[in-house]
C-alpha cells in the first residue's frame, strides 16, 4: 500500500541521518510533504533533498528553536499534519560519573524536547482538530538498561508516561500520540560512537541475529502516523528483533 500519508504535512526533527533520516524517507515515500529538522543544516539540507522535501535548522536542546520549526512548517504550508520528534543523544557514563550538567542535557533534548515539540504542535494542530504526534522512545529505560545510561534511561522512561498523559488531554481533539520504543538499531551514530565489540554484543542479544535499521523504525512510524492507526493512542510500538524475549542467557 501507498499513499498512506499523502500530501500530509510531517515535520520529522532530529530528521538529517540515522532513525530520523529513515522516518523522512517513508513518509516521503509514501506521499508526505516532509520538513527535515535538525540542527546540523548541511547534512540536514542533504537529507531533504534527497526526499524530495524542504529543511529547517532545529537545535531540539532550545526550546525557541523548536518552536521556530513548527511556525516555520506552519507558515510554509498553512498546517502540520504530522509531528515526528526523533532527536536524542546518549552518552555513557557510571551514575557516581555522571556531571550534573551531562544529565541536565540529556533530560533537556530527550524529553524536554518532546514536551516542547509536543506543545508547540499541539497548538496548531488543535485547531485544526486532527494531528499525529510520534515520539521516538527506546527499549532502554521502560524495558530494559545496560550499565551506563542511567540518564538516557530516566529520558525515555519519562516520554512514555508523558505519550499516555498528552494522549488523554488530546484525544477529544482528533489527535493521536504515540511513540516508538527502538531496540539496537544500527545508525551512524552506533557506528561512530560504539566500539566494534560493543556492537557485536548488541546483534548477540538479538534472536533474529541482525540489528534494526533505520527504515524499520521509519515504517512504524509511518504506520501511526497513517489513517490506519486512527483508534490507537497513548501506546508504544516495540521494535527490537525480539531483543526482550529470551527470560536469561543460556
Amino acid at each position: 500500500m501507498t499513499g498512506r500519508v499523502q500530501d500530509k504535512i510531517a515535520l520529522v526533527l532530529g530528521g538529517a541521518r540515522g532513525i530520523g533520516a529513515g522516518i523522512a524517507e517513508r513518509l516521503a515515500e509514501d506521499g508526505a510533504r516532509v520538513v527535515v529538522g535538525d540542527r546540523r543544516a548541511e547534512l540536514g539540507e542533504a537529507t531533504a533533498r534527497r526526499i524530495g522535501g524542504s529543511f529547517v535548522t532545529c537545535d531540539v536542546g532550545e526550546p525557541a528553536s523548536i518552536r521556530a520549526a513548527v511556525d516555520d512548517t506552519v507558515a510554509r504550508f498553512g498546517r502540520l499534519d504530522i509531528l515526528a520528534q526523533n532527536a536524542g543523544i546518549f552518552p555513557m557514563n557510571d551514575i557516581v560519573d555522571i556531571p550534573v550538567e551531562e544529565w541536565d542535557q540529556v533530560l533537556a533534548v530527550n524529553l524536554r524536547g518532546c514536551f516542547v515539540a509536543t506543545q508547540a504542535a499541539l497548538r496548531h494542530m488543535r485547531k485544526a482538530r486532527y494531528g499525529r504526534i510520534i515520539l521516538t522512545s527506546s527499549i532502554t529505560g521502560p524495558r530494559v538498561v545496560p550499565p551506563g545510561h542511567a540518564h538516557y534511561a530516566a529520558s525515555k522512561a519519562g516520554i512514555n508516561g508523558f505519550i499516555k498523559a498528552a494522549a488523554l488531554e488530546n484525544a477529544s481533539f482528533g489527535i493521536t500520540v504515540n511513540g516508538v520504543e527502538p531496540g539496537n538499531i544500527l545508525t551512524e551514530g552506533v557506528q561512530t560512537e560504539r566500539s566494534p565489540e560493543y556492537i557485536a554484543s548488541m546483534v548477540a542479544a538479538i534472536p533474529m541475529g541482525e540489528l534494526g535499521t533505520p527504515r524499520d523504525i521509519g515504517n512504524t512510524v509511518l504506520f501511526l502516523a497513517s489513517d490506519e492507526a486512527r483508534y490507537i493512542t497513548g501506546t508504544t510500538i516495540i521494535v527490537d528483533g525480539g531483543q526482550l524475549l529470551p527470560e536469561g542467557k543460556g
